[in-house]
């Protein structure tokens, strides 16, 4: 398996790992700081370099049997196994992946419902709410975002065991996905006195950086169900 070092720390933009595994245009590495698509995050892009300086582009990163994988452009020479390479994540995306993802954890905290679905992009996200018969007030939900966002939180991933998850379900904001059981151990995003709940992305380390936020719309995505459409303010325009 890929050893994950972006789950340490969503801030390492370059690494050295060694190619284990070629399987088509997907490489697998012994261990990575690329991101694979999952909980509604897009995987990471970037570059592996190899010892002789030939640079390759991953254009997805996905997870795989047997460990992460990095997706090349179709075309692109492939790496031996074996062979020694140099990561780097588009730094830029990634950032804005990051800011967005942690901006719809402070949703959950403003918007008091359980969650059916989910997409994060570059700058921009949307939740889908079970709101029943409340009505959300867009006005209201980008004030109370904006408020965390001011307030600098601090923002830390810890794990649990899975018994502790099972003795508070209450956690588990997602009501149509739950969060993978197997290894003994959750991890959960704790945004201090803010949101608790398990989640395997990156985030920033506080809540200043995610800058100002836009509520872009809230649409009726059926009788129960609300979207809400979150967006950084310098990207709201466009």
């Amino acid at each position: 398996m890929t050893t994950e070092l972006f789950r340490d720390d969503s801030y390492a933009t370059t690494a050295a790992a060694t190619v284990v595994a070629v399987d088509g245009t997907a490489v697998m590495l012994d261990q990575t700081i690329f991101y694979p698509m999952g909980g509604g995050q897009p995987g990471d892009t970037g570059t592996l370099t190899l010892s002789d300086g030939q640079v390759l582009t991953v254009v997805d990163t996905r997870k795989g049997e047997g460990g992460i994988q990095h997706l090349l452009a179709e075309g692109s020479a492939l790496p031996a196994v074996g062979a020694q390479v140099s990561l780097a994540i588009d730094w830029a995306r990634r950032y804005l992946h990051m800011r967005i993802h942690t901006a719809l954890h402070l949703m959950c905290a403003v918007v008091p419902a359980g969650v059916t679905g989910g997409q994060i992009g570059p700058g921009r996200g949307r939740l889908d709410f079970d709101v029943g018969e409340t009505t959300l007030d867009k006005a209201a939900i980008e004030a109370g975002l904006n408020a965390l966002v001011q307030a600098d939180h601090p923002v830390s991933p810890r794990w649990v065991e899975e018994r502790e998850l099972d003795e508070k379900p209450e956690l588990v904001r997602t009501m149509s996905v739950q969060p993978p059981r197997g290894a003994g151990r959750i991890r959960l995003l704790d945004i201090a006195g803010v949101d608790l709940q398990p989640c395997g992305g990156t985030h920033v380390a506080r809540t200043g950086e995610i800058g100002a936020l836009v509520v872009e719309k809230i649409e009726n995505k059926g009788k129960r169900n609300r979207r809400v459409v979150v967006a950084l303010a310098e990207l709201a325009a466009s």
